[in-house]
């Protein structure tokens, strides 16, 4: 029986990329914004562009939180944030003051640039991961992978046991995380062609 492989559509997310993205890679997916879905799905992706405070506000709005947490904490089904998406998983969010789902023990801080010069808010642009740890989602991938980012803020934490990925813009940040069955990347595979094609194959077949 294939995989329920659901994209969560909470109307902050980069949907089609992802959708478009999956399917190029052969797999079948379904975008959806109800519990029962949620409750359904071998796989998650939870996408996210915007605005922190916004993103978890949609989420109560349509009633997604408590499916979310019996799904990920309690079915232990495997979940993938992108970029907003993973910043949701934290504890809380400086960008409008906001808790999140507080799955991963961290918060989300706004980069503080010293050398304006050269590095600029947002990072925008393609960057290299460096793989702090072994793990599944990074099978085939090479150290200093270039992925594509676009963020204002990041994902801080006092764990190191967490970091999946670290990348350096000015300082060094998390660029992933993974905790069990949660998985959070910064970037954006579904733009980084072949190497992020890699990366949510590797989610897919987990």
């Amino acid at each position: 029986m294939a995989s329920q492989i659901l994209i969560l559509d909470y109307n902050c997310g980069n949907i089609q990329s992802v959708l478009k993205k999956v399917e190029r890679l052969g797999f079948s997916a379904h975008v959806a914004s109800d519990a029962s879905s949620i409750a359904n799905a071998d796989k998650i992706i939870l996408p996210g562009v915007g605005h922190f405070g916004n993103a978890m506000e949609q989420l109560r709005s349509l009633n997604l939180i408590d499916a979310l947490n019996e799904a990920v904490l309690v079915k232990k089904t495997p979940i993938l944030g992108i970029c907003l998406g993973m910043q949701l998983m934290a504890e809380r969010s400086e960008e409008g003051n906001s808790t999140g789902l507080g799955w991963v023990k961290g918060e989300v801080v706004r980069f503080n640039i010293a050398d304006k010069l050269h590095f600029k808010v947002p990072h925008m642009g393609w960057n290299s991961v460096r793989i702090a740890k072994s793990s599944v989602l990074m099978n085939d991938l090479d150290q200093d992978s270039l992925f594509y980012f676009v963020h204002s803020y990041y994902f801080k934490t006092e764990d190191p046991s967490l970091i999946l990925n670290e990348t350096i813009y000015d300082i060094p940040f998390v660029s992933a995380f993974e905790q069990d069955n949660i998985f959070g990347v910064q970037y954006h595979p579904e733009k980084s062609h072949q190497t992020g094609e890699l990366l949510i194959k590797n989610f897919l077949t987990l």
